[in-house]
């Protein structure tokens, strides 16, 4: 599953260093699926999700420090732990219920956001 930030965030900003997708934005912030990936241009993501890697995106939250689900592996294939979770002062970066993955399913988006 994805992970999450809680409105418990303090937007210290620890949390979007560490995260080796770029999955994490600062509230108000738009994003791409490209930022920090591979990904370029028209594409079908591994749930389906069809999407140009290239367009803006609305963010997630206006308020807080957010995650991009569709990008986040909990740091599958790259850590044995989500960094953000480990660097939070405030232990507000927490699974997201709403977005159950198995371990495979993790790597294979990674595998698919970072093809050499």
């Amino acid at each position: 599953m994805a992970i999450i930030i809680t409105d418990e965030c303090i937007n210290c900003g620890a949390c979007e260093p560490e995260c080796p997708n770029t999955a994490i934005y600062e509230g108000a912030d738009d994003w791409r699926y490209k930022d920090g990936t591979e990904l370029t241009g028209n594409l079908i993501l591994p749930n389906g999700k069809e999407v140009n890697a290239d367009d803006t995106q609305i963010p997630v939250s206006d308020e807080f420090y957010y995650i991009v689900p569709d990008k986040c592996t909990e740091c599958k294939g790259f850590h044995d732990e989500p960094q953000c979770a480990a660097v939070c002062p405030v232990d507000c970066c927490i699974p997201d219920e709403k977005n159950m993955e198995t371990e495979d399913e993790l790597l294979d988006k990674q595998r698919f956001m970072h093809t050499d």
